[in-house]
């Protein structure tokens, strides 16, 4: 074996400093999820939110790997973004940006985290108001929430992508709700928050993605956005954009001077993961990105918006498809929820049933009994608790 095939062999969960690193950077992601919820209350500047969450990042994988001798890259994969009522995604504002929580509003939270460039991500939402969330804002996060779980459990070795897409259109519906459209659950690798497998979550003639098995040993960022609206979210304003990832394989002389030293800022500090332009000096970055998006040399991560009075759920985890099953390493318990609709479906409860570990040989019955398994098994069992209590959100 060559030593680029044994690069390429040890780099996947077959390797436990992997599969170590994905659940280091997974814990901190949780933890940065835990962090920003508290902060979450009527009157808090939101930039201030986001910048405590990848402060947080930051800090804590700044602990660790200190004392080996290659150096190991870490930090924040996907900057913190608090994405408000009929927001869908990606707001995380600049540092001159004054919006504050309300009360009663409903957060999506969505931040990323990577050790070695092992990524980790998590989106959770949560309305800020105490005791049950009811109505349609309740139907909207268990659609969500379902959705998630019928999704962990067909994203699974020997399964196609396009079963998942099938199965998360049939769960909103349940709920007379849509999964927003443009949202793609993406193949992780190291240093690739968007692998070349896809899960769509609408399909459309605009966008189409190949066909794709899940295999054992791969890792997904499983990303479901679920609306009370149409699902057609609309971009109002680009000043929003803050948030951009370089374009590696793009290339371009850049005319200004500002572009230029902004775009030699991004590829020292950031050279491969999504970043905000809140990290950048703000008045030249306001005018080198420009140009550096118009010839393609940063993606941008748009904030789109459902219509005023629309109601949002956003809920992503990470997931490792692991010989013994599906290993779901980040996620958050939600509210409790009273929804107006319930599934009775019975292909939707058969997903719900189905186990995310594998059975072995032999001692699988013992196995069974293994502390922390319970929870899982009530869930499935009765699908709806899993978007009331939390317990398989563990």
């Amino acid at each position: 074996m060559s030593d680029d095939e044994r690069e390429e062999k040890e780099l996947d969960l077959t390797s436990p400093e992997v599969v170590t690193k994905y659940k280091s950077a997974a814990e901190i992601a949780n933890k940065a999820l835990q962090l920003v919820l508290s902060e979450c209350k009527p009157k808090a500047k939101i930039v201030d939110i986001c910048e405590k969450g990848d402060s947080f990042i930051r800090e804590q994988t700044g602990n660790m790997y200190k004392n080996v001798k290659k150096k190991i890259e870490r930090g924040v994969a996907f900057p913190t973004c608090i994405s408000v009522n009929n927001t869908v995604c990606h707001f995380s504002p600049l540092a001159s940006d004054e919006t504050v929580l309300e009360d009663g509003d409903m957060l999506k939270i969505d931040l990323g985290c990577h050790i070695d460039g092992f990524i980790a991500v998590v989106a959770h939402t949560h309305v800020l108001q105490g005791g049950p969330v009811t109505g349609r804002a309740a139907d909207v996060l268990a659609a969500a929430n379902t959705a998630a779980e019928v999704a962990l459990r067909l994203v699974r070795p020997g399964r196609k992508n396009k079963d998942v897409t099938e199965a998360i259109q049939k769960v909103a519906a349940a709920y007379d709700c849509k999964i927003v459209e443009g949202v793609l659950s993406h193949q992780l690798k190291q240093f690739v928050i968007d692998g070349n497998k896809v899960v769509l979550s609408v399909p459309s003639p605009e966008t189409r993605v190949e066909d794709a098995e899940f295999e054992e040993n791969e890792v997904y960022a499983v990303d479901i956005v679920t609306s009370t609206g149409d699902g057609k979210p609309r971009l109002l304003d680009e000043k929003q954009t803050t948030i951009y990832k370089r374009a590696v394989d793009k290339s371009y002389h850049l005319k200004m001077k500002a572009s230029r030293f902004i775009f030699s800022e991004i590829s020292q500090k950031f050279p491969i993961m999504p970043f905000s332009a809140r990290a950048l000096e703000e008045k030249r970055a306001r005018l080198g990105l420009v140009e550096c998006v118009n010839h393609d040399l940063l993606q941008p991560y748009p904030v789109l918006h459902e219509k005023p009075g629309d109601y949002v759920a956003h809920i992503k985890f990470t997931v490792l498809l692991m010989p013994n099953g599906s290993d779901r390493i980040t996620s958050h318990s939600l509210q409790e929820l009273q929804p107006t609709k319930t599934t009775d479906d019975p292909e939707i409860k058969a997903w719900l049933a189905l186990g995310t570990k594998t059975k072995k040989k032999g001692g699988g019955k013992k196995k069974k009994g293994k502390k922390g398994d319970k929870p899982e098994e009530s869930a499935e069992a009765e699908p709806m608790d899993a978007t009331t209590n939390g317990a398989s959100q563990e």
